[in-house]
């Protein structure tokens, strides 16, 4: 060591060597993976639509009689009009933002209760684990969607409900993943000593079991934001959705209630209908990606 550089500042340098080392391994694997690529690329594209909406979007998300009700599309409107005449390519980029931002939140916070049900069923075991997978299969025997709306519905439509409602019934899967593999991690070596040395249960399950379970939460979570879109897809297209607030789901709730759909308006359905293929689509080739690196036994030769 270097006189006059202090041991901490070198420790926390290697450090930063080593981790700088695994994401550029991470990144060798992921990027020869030709699916994670093209999820990642699609993914990208959305996020930055997304994030510049209001500055490419050619007109106003509320902005009426820009054209002719169910115009088809034209140089002019690229996508075509809806029925108040709003131009179609505006609000599907202005759905974008709010189809990713529900998503991902919903996915965050489903992710957070799952993993910490998991955590808490494989560790403590006992009356604790029963209890909580029992309200696990309980919600699992329940088609989820069925549940979603009649909880939508109880709560009203509204952006942060859809958010609550979508996460709290799209966790017990996460639970029961995380649960297999905290019962597998619990009998390890290195916790019988932890255990030994009188580390208390929470500072084992946080310190020492949460950081082996994270890859399997990371995997888990990119999977269940396109399960997440899925669902606000559909109950905004029963009408369940925030008014306030345009999404993809919406649009064709919207083109379903103008009549738009019997008539056979084609422009006011599919962009919104591919938009929702391609961003899921984009989101389970990274997921299954990212199962691929973190578990190499399902690494193709």
């Amino acid at each position: 060591m270097k006189p006059g550089i202090p041991r901490g500042y070198m420790q926390r340098l290697d450090d930063l060597r080593v981790l700088l080392g695994r994401l550029r391994e991470f990144w060798d694997t992921y990027s020869r993976n030709r699916y994670g690529m093209i999820g990642l690329i699609i993914l990208l594209l959305f996020t930055l639509i997304a994030i510049l909406a209001d500055y490419i979007a050619p007109y106003g998300e509320w902005e009426l009689s820009v054209g002719k009700p169910f115009e088809p599309p034209s140089q002019y409107h690229l996508f075509g009009c809806d029925e108040l005449g709003r131009d179609l390519f505006s609000l599907f980029i202005y759905g974008t933002r709010i189809s990713l931002i529900i998503g991902v939140s919903a996915a965050l916070l489903s992710t957070l209760i799952g993993g910490l049900v998991g955590i808490l069923a494989g560790f403590l075991g006992g009356t604790t684990d029963a209890i909580l997978m029992r309200v696990v299969d309980a919600l699992l025997a329940i088609p989820s969607i069925v549940l979603m709306i009649i909880f939508a519905a109880i709560l009203g439509p509204s952006f942060t409900n859809i958010i609550i409602v979508i996460a709290i019934l799209s966790w017990p899967p996460i639970a029961r993943v995380v649960r297999a593999q905290v019962l597998s991690i619990k009998e390890a070596t290195y916790i019988e000593a932890a255990r030994a040395l009188g580390a208390s249960p929470s500072r084992i399950m946080f310190k020492h079991i949460l950081p082996n379970v994270v890859p399997v939460l990371i995997a888990n979570l990119v999977l269940n934001v396109s399960n997440a879109i899925i669902a606000e897809a559909s109950l905004s297209f029963l009408g369940l959705g925030d008014p306030h607030h345009t999404s993809w789901g919406m649009i064709l709730h919207y083109a379903y209630k103008s009549g738009a759909v019997a008539v056979g308006y084609w422009w006011y359905i599919v962009p919104p209908g591919l938009g929702i293929l391609a961003l899921v689509m984009a989101f389970v080739f990274i997921g299954y990606a990212l199962n691929e690196i973190l578990n190499p036994r399902l690494r193709t030769i």
